[in-house]
């Protein structure tokens, strides 16, 4: 058991995983930190100097000046602010990606094209060898239905 847990730590797979997680929780962080302090501040201002990360809704029915005073008073809100920025914040990420992915198809060349190794008879309606001279399917002669059809 030991050795199938080194075989696959050393697979080429889980070095990849773990880099491209360290490197999205990195990606996450800045992310954020456009969202919220250079995103969100300039919507704010449109919209009146609102603070996306204030708005809330107090459920008990009280009046609190923040979001951190009526954390303090332990009364349930709903941070639906925190919850635009987050949104925000994942369409930014999703967006990002979308554009890696799309560039990398884009640089990758493709397929190279491989020569039919078979052929489709309209007969018996099979598949079989370019280098067959009788069907396996039907056993019609591959030869006289060339020369039938020619």
């Amino acid at each position: 058991m030991l050795n199938d847990f080194k075989a696959f730590i050393q697979r080429g797979n889980v070095v990849d995983l773990a880099v491209g997680v360290i490197i999205g929780g990195a990606f996450g962080s800045i992310i954020t930190s456009l969202v919220n302090d250079v995103v969100m501040p300039p919507i704010g201002m449109l919209m009146g100097g609102i603070d996306f990360k204030d708005l809330f809704l107090s459920l008990n029915g009280q009046s609190f000046p923040t979001l951190a005073a009526a954390k303090a008073a332990a009364a349930p809100t709903i941070a639906y602010g925190q919850f635009l920025n987050t949104v925000v914040n994942f369409l930014i990420i999703a967006s990002v990606i979308f554009l890696v992915v799309r560039a990398m198809s884009h640089l990758q060349k493709p397929a190279p094209v491989t020569a039919p190794t078979t052929k489709e008879r309209p007969f018996c309606l099979s598949t079989i060898p370019l280098l067959a001279t009788r069907c396996a399917h039907c056993t019609s002669d591959l030869n006289m239905t060339r020369l039938q059809t020619a």
